[in-house]
């Protein structure tokens, strides 16, 4: 069977334009109104709920997984810091925006994780969209988990690259999809805990079909 949008049935969704009539301005949006009336009524719609400075609830949702956010050492870190450099970058890291703090936290993490540099971003959406565009293109062939981070599915989309979804933490699809094909740079892409039902990627057995098959391994370690 064929997909079919609904649209709403409303007289406002069918808006009769008078021969000659310039179009309205009001309305060249009126399509996300429709969108937007659709999907409250398919229930796919989420609301922010705010939370105060002081919450007696036990957030299980939170990233904040070692409770550092309210650690009175990093408290009073972030207000110095903020006495001293001010509220913000005040431009982007490419032009104004990196500050000694920026260069000092990236060389602290490249010496603990024993790696020879580290980018900070700020966040790990736009950490995982750069590194996916960075490190491949067209050329490549990206597999990635079907279970992947919707983070690193944009990035796959963004690279140009030709992507092989294979099934979820499925090391042998992983080494067909590497054994067929023609040549080229290959990257595999992979959650390290998928954050929808928290379960671990197979590590050990995806560094070894990379090894063997000349790929590279990426990992949302987040």
């Amino acid at each position: 069977m064929a997909n079919r949008t609904v649209q709403p049935t409303s007289p406002e969704s069918h808006r009769a334009r008078p021969e000659g009539a310039a179009p309205d301005p009001a309305a060249v949006f009126d399509w996300v109104d429709r969108r937007a009336e659709l999907r409250a009524r398919a229930g796919l719609t989420r609301r922010p709920r705010p939370r105060p400075a002081v919450d007696p609830v036990l957030d299980l949702a939170s990233n904040d997984y070692l409770g550092l956010v309210r650690h009175p050492r990093v408290v009073r870190a972030a207000a110095d810091a903020a006495l001293r450099w001010g509220a913000g970058a005040t431009g982007s890291r490419l032009v104004t925006g990196t500050t000694e703090l920026h260069t000092e936290l990236e060389e602290e993490l490249a010496a603990f994780c024993g790696a020879e540099a580290a980018l900070v971003f700020s966040s790990g959406y736009a950490a995982n969209l750069a590194a996916l565009t960075a490190l491949t293109g067209p050329g490549t062939l990206i597999v990635a988990d079907a279970y992947n981070h919707a983070s690193l599915i944009d990035g796959c989309r963004l690279s140009r690259a030709e992507v092989a979804p294979v099934g979820h933490r499925d090391p042998d699809a992983v080494r067909a999809a590497l054994a067929g094909r023609d040549g080229g740079r290959a990257l595999v892409v992979t959650d390290s805990v998928f954050s929808v039902d928290g379960d671990a990627a197979p590590l050990t057995e995806l560094a070894g079909a990379c090894r063997a098959h000349g790929a590279a391994l990426l990992v949302d370690d987040a």
